[in-house]
Formats: C-alpha cells, sequence, structure tokens
C-alpha cells in the first residue's frame, strides 16, 4: 500500500512538473509577442538624435524576469530581437540587434538577480536602479565601438552622425561627447521610465501569471 502511495504521488508531481513547464512556456511566448509588439511604437528624446527611439519592449522582459528569474528573461530578450530582425529586418547584418540584446540583458538581469534574492518592492527598486546604471555603462561602449559605427555606415559616415547630434546639443563634437550628452541620458531615461512602468503594473500582471 505504502509503496502505491508514494507512486501515486510522484505521477501527481511529474504532472504538476510538466504543467509548470507548459504554463511557463506559454508565458515565456506571451510576453515575447507582447515585447515585440511594442518595439514597433517607438518614439524619439528631445536631447538624442531622431534614429534614437525609446520603446517599451523592456517592460514585458523585465515583468517576466521578476514572475519567472532571470533565465526567462534572457530567453523572452532573445525571442524579441529575433523575431523583430525576422519580420522587421536589420540594416546592421544583425550585429546591431546583438548589441541591443547586450544591453536590454544588462538592464534585465541584474535587476532581476536583486529580485530573486529577496521579493520585496525595495529590493525591486534597488534592482532596476541597478540594472539601469548596468545598461548606462555597457550600452555607452556598445555604441561607442559598435552601434555608432554601423549607424555611420547606414547613414553617412561618422562626421553625419555627430552632426545630428550637434544640431540638437552644441557641446557633441565626437563620438565621446555623443555617447556622454546624447547615449547616456537616453539610457538612463529608458531605464527609468521602463522601471516605472513595470513598478506599476507587476503586481497586477503578476496575479494573472501566477493564476493567483
Amino acid at each position: 500500500m505504502s509503496e502505491q502511495v508514494v507512486s501515486n504521488k510522484n505521477v501527481r508531481n511529474a504532472h504538476t512538473a510538466n504543467r509548470s513547464k507548459i504554463r511557463t512556456m506559454v508565458q515565456i511566448g506571451m510576453l515575447s509577442a507582447i515585447a515585440v509588439i511594442l518595439m514597433s511604437f517607438e518614439f524619439p528624446l528631445p536631447f538624442a538624435p531622431a534614429f534614437y527611439k525609446i520603446d517599451l519592449s523592456e517592460v514585458p522582459v523585465l515583468i517576466g524576469c521578476f514572475a519567472m528569474g532571470p533565465l526567462a528573461g534572457v530567453i523572452i530578450e532573445l525571442i524579441k530581437v529575433v523575431l523583430h530582425m525576422v519580420f522587421v529586418g536589420t540594416t546592421t547584418a544583425g550585429v546591431g540587434d546583438v548589441a541591443n540584446f547586450v544591453i536590454g540583458c544588462a538592464f534585465i538581469v541584474p535587476a532581476a538577480l536583486i529580485y530573486k534574492y529577496k521579493r520585496t518592492r525595495k529590493a525591486a527598486l534597488v534592482g532596476m536602479a541597478t540594472g539601469t546604471a548596468i545598461m548606462t555603462v555597457i550600452g555607452g561602449l556598445c555604441n561607442a565601438f559598435v552601434l555608432l559605427p554601423l549607424y555611420a555606415a547606414a547613414f553617412g559616415g561618422m562626421e553625419a552622425i555627430i552632426a545630428a547630434g550637434s544640431a540638437i546639443n552644441g557641446g557633441i563634437n565626437g563620438v565621446a561627447t555623443f555617447v556622454l550628452l546624447a547615449v547616456t541620458p537616453f539610457n538612463l531615461v529608458k531605464g527609468v521610465v521602463v522601471s516605472l512602468i513595470t513598478l506599476l503594473l507587476y503586481k497586477r500582471v503578476r496575479v494573472l501569471l501566477k493564476g493567483e
């Protein structure tokens, strides 16, 4: 009898684990789809050239991170970037998309890791602030050494890129000042906006994700 009870318990545990995996896969797919859609709605910021546009696609990625862990967030980020390349295309042979994936992960992973070990509002705030800071640094480096050269190749040379920045901010006169005065505040604003929206939405969305 005891062996039968143990066997039934193991079967129930296996079914529960399978349902949990399926639920996680569905949620990852759903959040990825929302992220791809949100990538289509982008708007420029007044202190950066028009080709730097902010979108809110990191919101569902960050929500997924908080709800399911950093690995799920990285998967959502990857699916988002790949699907965007498939449906919208790329002008940088995929290099810019890889850089954007790295920048996105630089934001979501630190935030998720901090929140994972202490699931409080304060930890979420600290995590998102940390993620914003790291994304700003990584984003600056990626722009200086990867994205700006790619943009330069696509839009008429580095001089044209710097001129576009200088037209908005006269202090921009080279790559270093472009990163400091355009890219850095761009990423800071993006991190703050995404963090605030995630903070407002997460508890409500978490109820749906957890089925509570």
